[in-house]
């Protein structure tokens, strides 16, 4: 089974959030990132600003547009936009699991592109991993810096959901040598 590792940056920790960036890398290199242009505004508070927003690719992108560069598809565009080349990326594999990091908002806001989380696609399977959890079994406090685990500092591409599911997918591969 493949694994997919992903991160999703979005408007705040309440109820009502939603996504403002989706980054995802697949355990054979593949990458998918998109930044949504429809999440509320309204929600943006400064720390968001400074700290997601500034980290974007492109912040005021407001067209919807598609990039392909290597093995990475980045999607600029609404929900509905994004969801289309989710859909098509993620169906270049058989059979995919999911792991995030801290992945409580990260997977209801990934089922909520599709609506509901029995419409994600029918490759993924529907039970998500947390590389919190991860550390914890491997005896490592969950709260250690990610970025200091993984060998990966970069502080100016901290909060891109890209480079956190980078970082995630290279703590998982240390974790489990």
């Amino acid at each position: 089974m493949k694994k997919l590792f992903f991160d999703t940056e979005f408007t705040g920790l309440h109820q009502g959030t939603t996504l403002i960036s989706i980054g995802i890398v697949a355990d054979s290199g593949e990458k998918f990132y998109a930044e949504f242009n429809d999440y509320a505004i309204t929600q943006v508070d400064d720390w968001i600003k400074n700290n997601v927003i500034a980290n974007l690719n492109r912040p005021n992108h407001k067209e919807n547009e598609w990039i392909v560069v290597d093995t990475s598809v980045i999607v600029y565009g609404d929900t509905a936009y994004i969801k289309q080349y989710l859909e098509h990326w993620l169906s270049q594999f058989d059979k995919v699991e999911i792991w995030s990091d801290c992945l409580s908002y990260d997977w209801v806001l990934f089922n909520q592109i599709w609506g509901h989380a029995f419409d994600i696609p029918k490759n993924i399977y529907y039970i998500p991993f947390d590389i919190c959890t991860l550390f914890k079994v491997k005896g490592i406090d969950p709260d250690v810096s990610r970025e200091s685990f993984a060998n990966m500092t970069d502080d100016s591409r901290k909060h891109n959901a890209l480079w956190d599911a980078e970082v995630i997918a290279e703590c998982y591969s240390k974790l489990m040598s």
